[in-house]
């Protein structure tokens, strides 16, 4: 089969046209911009295109799957040429269905902690080597790509995003999975730039929801009472399995997961965690795996890329890197934090550069998200909102929406590291929260 993939250097898309080329299709691929790690993980599949840019002449009558990823506009001149040539074009997660309608489809939906489960579920399955097909949005300790399709395997494994689909189809990706087995981990708005009030996005999980086949199964967290509302409104007939934080104690900065079989140790801290793994067990409980054999895989699982990952620094200061950006996630990382390390001096980071993030409307979602803390900053560019054409925010703003008039405010990246390099990374532990880089700081220095 040969396929085209329009915008491959994204994160999903690399590694979907990786799996592809592993599986043995012919894979070819554009894109105006890659940068690392796609560009050399792609080089080493000899599927890196030559140069950048759109060449509609790449777009032939004999390609079998246009595959077009998001970063693409709508007036993407390869588009317009598989258009022209009545080529099938699919989403990501369109292409991601038709290579799984034949087997066992498990979706883990959410606002957050969507790729911690997915993460959970496959650490445990690769321990026990239980060979499954998947996608994942993050990299994961014992494997080499984030999406593996194959011919044989019964079960796929999807983390399923509620963000738009691709250019020109702007539903929700996990609807078009159509899981057998799903789970739903909470419902915290997010995406306001595409769902710009709360009920048009808890709709999207009502869809989800309606998309569940017939007499399939719906692991949801009972603990949200959004998510406990859609489960309640839905028509369709499943089966319902709900779960909550399990019991736990911390001793001497060690977690120990409270069950049946005794105080299990973990690798992993914070409330919201031990969620994520009750979930995850429900969910494997599913595909054949007993509690005992969850609970011995689990004990090594550290984490997924950037989810609460320490960051290895020279001078052995304790530091943790986390993804969070929206208020949920920024709530529980803080949460989980501050009670992992109650006798340490705790340092706090937040980065705010998403659309919804830097969107006045939305920042009272953010109210106490840093409480807690002994020392907690907000960074955000001056810069970024010109470029996003976004209205200036003052610090005494960020301030007033944060509830917190303690907290230290910058604007300007080289402020931001003068400040920085006068802490001593020796003292204290720190927690670093962003989707971006906070203006190229070096955390491990």
């Amino acid at each position: 089969m040969r396929t085209h993939f329009i915008a491959i250097g994204g994160s999903a898309m690399h590694n979907l046209a990786i799996a592809l080329k592993d599986k043995g299709y012919q894979v070819t691929g554009s894109d105006d911009i890659i940068f690392e790690p796609s560009m050399s993980r792609l080089q080493q599949k000899g599927i890196l295109p030559e140069e950048m840019g759109w060449f509609p002449e790449k777009i032939t009558p004999d390609i079998d799957a246009v595959i077009l990823g998001m970063h693409a506009h709508q007036d993407n001149p390869e588009l317009a040429r598989a258009k022209e040539l009545g080529l099938k074009i699919y989403s990501y997660p369109e292409f991601l269905y038709e290579q799984s309608k034949d087997k066992t489809r498990v979706v883990i939906a959410g606002s957050h902690g969507k790729t911690t489960i997915t993460s959970m579920i496959l650490h445990v399955l690769n321990f026990h080597q239980k060979d499954v097909d998947f996608m994942v949005g993050a990299q994961l300790e014992g494997f080499d790509c984030m999406v593996k399709i194959t011919k044989d395997n019964d079960f796929m494994v999807l983390e399923g995003d509620e963000y738009l689909s691709s250019p020109i189809d702007l539903r929700s990706k996990f609807l078009l999975y159509q899981p057998n087995i799903a789970l739903m981990s909470g419902i915290a708005w997010d995406h306001i730039n595409v769902f710009t009030t709360f009920d048009d996005y808890i709709e999207q999980f009502r869809k989800f929801v309606a998309t569940i086949t017939p007499g399939g199964v719906l692991v949801y967290n009972e603990e949200d009472p959004e998510v406990v509302k859609v489960v309640d409104q839905a028509e369709n007939y499943f089966r319902k399995i709900p779960y909550h934080t399990p019991e736990y104690e911390i001793s001497n900065g060690k977690v120990f997961l409270k069950t049946e079989i005794g105080d299990i140790p973990l690798s992993v801290f914070g409330a919201h965690n031990l969620l994520n793994m009750e979930g995850a067990r429900l969910i494997c409980r599913q595909l054949g795996v007993m509690d005992e054999d969850f609970y011995e895989a689990i004990m090594s699982f550290k984490g997924a890329s950037k989810r609460l990952e320490k960051v290895e620094r020279s001078d052995n200061g304790i530091l943790y890197k986390d993804f969070a950006h929206a208020p949920s996630k920024v709530k529980a990382a803080v949460k989980a934090f501050t009670e992992q390390f109650k006798k340490e001096k705790t340092y706090g980071f937040l980065e705010l550069h998403t659309y919804s993030s830097l969107n006045p409307a939305f920042l009272e979602q953010y109210d106490h998200a840093m409480d807690g803390l002994d020392e907690a900053v907000v960074f955000y560019s001056e810069d970024a909102l010109k470029i996003k054409r976004m209205e200036p925010i003052s610090p005494e703003l960020i301030r007033e929406k944060f509830k917190n008039e303690s907290l230290k405010v910058f604007t300007r990246a080289e402020d931001l590291h003068a400040y920085w390099n006068t802490l001593d990374k020796t003292q204290g532990v720190y927690l670093m929260m962003s989707s971006g880089n906070f203006g190229g700081l070096d955390l491990t220095k």
